[in-house]
């Protein structure tokens, strides 16, 4: 294990705190600067990578190469295809993962990695388009990109101005801006970007249709308009949901009848013995269709202080029912 052979000195909370303001006032000066920087090199470099037939690789060393996976990770859940690829790894075999139809985007802020700057001439005879973001615009990776965005900063947020620090966010800020801009361009939406976050909430939100989480054929609780007071409490305590729809011959929802509407009545002091399901239902319920959103119905509970909605066909046909244990379930809400 390595540890620091400097001097220790007793921990000093004021110099901590000073310390981290300072870094993020050098920090945001970079970016500041970045912003006032960019021109239309960043617009070409966009369009570029908007016209790429294949994925965006990209490549960098050390911090910058981990600054490198998460760019590569953000295009990639935003619409651009892409994926990293170690450019030492490159020399070794990875480079064969490298097609003409890519474009490398290449990451060193002095421009001078040698474990890059060892694979240019095989991108080069490869005639994959090479892209570079560094702080050096003299270097040789500068030298032989097709397009360069300058990432240089005044100096590193460390002390002794030597760690990755301003560095590293200015080229991670750079990257995101890649990003940002590509995905308007290509007119990403939300619901693109639940398809490459299905495990999200996100995702569930917005992948998730009432068809996927409603219950269907007998599980549906539903008796016909006629049937006793007695028929329609079994069958609400048959299904378990608290509730039953009440349909025509043909299967069209009538209305419906649900735990709080026989508290209300009885609250009333009503004899339901000799009522009919016709006589006690909510006439007009609240339904959904079921290609609707989950989100949608979850969202007309809480509206109306309910937990189940009847699922209906274009025709009014009852096919199914939702409860909102069926939303918890599915982790919609």
């Amino acid at each position: 294990m390595h540890v620091a052979t400097g001097a220790p000195r007793p921990f000093d909370a004021d110099q901590a705190l000073r310390l981290a303001r300072e870094t993020f006032d050098i920090e945001a000066a970079a970016l500041r600067a970045l912003g006032q920087r960019v021109d239309s090199r960043f617009a070409q470099v966009v369009q570029q990578m908007l016209q790429t037939q294949g994925r965006i690789v990209v490549m960098g060393m050390g911090k910058s190469g981990h600054i490198g996976r998460k760019i590569a990770a953000t295009l990639a859940s935003t619409g651009t295809p892409a994926l990293f690829v170690h450019p030492a790894e490159a020399s070794h075999g990875d480079l064969g993962m490298v097609t003409p139809q890519d474009l490398v985007l290449a990451i060193s802020n002095s421009g001078e990695s040698a474990e890059l700057t060892a694979i240019l001439p095989v991108l080069h005879r490869l005639g994959v388009p090479l892209i570079a973001i560094t702080g050096n615009l003299q270097s040789s990776l500068a030298q032989h990109a097709d397009g360069v965005l300058d990432c240089s900063v005044e100096r590193e947020a460390c002390p002794l101005n030597l760690a990755p620090t301003t560095s590293t966010t200015a080229q991670l800020a750079l990257g995101d801006a890649l990003a940002v801009a590509l995905l308007d361009a290509r007119g990403f939406r939300a619901e693109d970007f639940a398809r490459s976050h299905p495990g999200g909430a996100l995702g569930r939100k917005l992948l998730t249709h009432v068809a996927d989480v409603m219950r269907a054929g007998e599980q549906v609780p539903r008796v016909p308009p006629q049937a006793a007071f007695s028929d329609l409490m079994r069958e609400m305590s048959a299904k378990g949901l608290g509730a039953s729809a009440i349909v025509d011959g043909q299967g069209r929802v009538l209305g419906i009848f649900t735990d709080g509407d026989l508290r209300r009545r009885i609250e009333a002091g009503a004899d339901l013995r000799a009522a009919t399901a016709e006589q006690v239902m909510h006439s007009s319920p609240r339904t959904i269709a079921a290609d609707a959103l989950a989100v949608d119905a979850a969202e007309m509970m809480e509206t109306h202080g309910i937990t189940s909605v009847l699922v209906v066909g274009a025709d009014g046909i009852l096919t199914g029912i939702v409860h909102i244990g069926d939303l918890m379930r599915a982790k919609v809400i």
